[in-house]
């Protein structure tokens, strides 16, 4: 922990390569959560930069407060996930398929694979969005259960 406020206040006075290992540390997780909210590669990678631009825009105001600087970037991450969401709802999309099979030597494997993903898509669809938000901080994001 004290390495990560070390690191952030050198962000906030503009030490690029302290804001660069901020990012090398988050990106995965933040990206990996931004995934599962929105379900598409392309989405998540241009919500995941946004993240980044308003953190880096914004680190100055950063205060400490008990809890990790990640939860900080997450919140970002939520913010913006809530104003995509609402803003996809209000255009018409005709999604493609963005799940990519993974590419083994059996066939049947993919299959399977395939058909697992789908079950899980489906079972998370049928949870409310508060413990969607959980499962994804938690599950994809990599925060701890605390």
């Amino acid at each position: 922990m004290q390495f990560e406020e070390s690191l952030v206040r050198r962000a906030q006075q503009r030490d690029t390569t302290a804001f660069g290992a901020i990012y090398e540390e988050y990106f995965d997780r933040v990206y990996r959560y931004i995934l599962v909210r929105v379900g598409t590669r392309a989405d998540a990678e241009d919500l995941t930069e946004q993240v980044f631009l308003k953190a880096l825009e914004s680190i100055g105001s950063f205060t400490w407060r008990g809890a990790p600087f990640g939860a900080w970037l997450f919140r970002i991450a939520q913010n913006l996930v809530i104003d995509f969401q609402r803003r996809k709802a209000r255009r018409q999309t005709t999604p493609l398929e963005d799940w990519e099979s993974v590419a083994t030597d059996d066939p049947e494997r993919d299959v399977e694979l395939k058909m697992d993903l789908e079950e899980l898509v489906a079972a998370v669809g049928k949870l409310t969005e508060a413990q969607r938000q959980v499962v994804a901080l938690r599950f994809a994001g990599g925060l701890s259960i605390a």
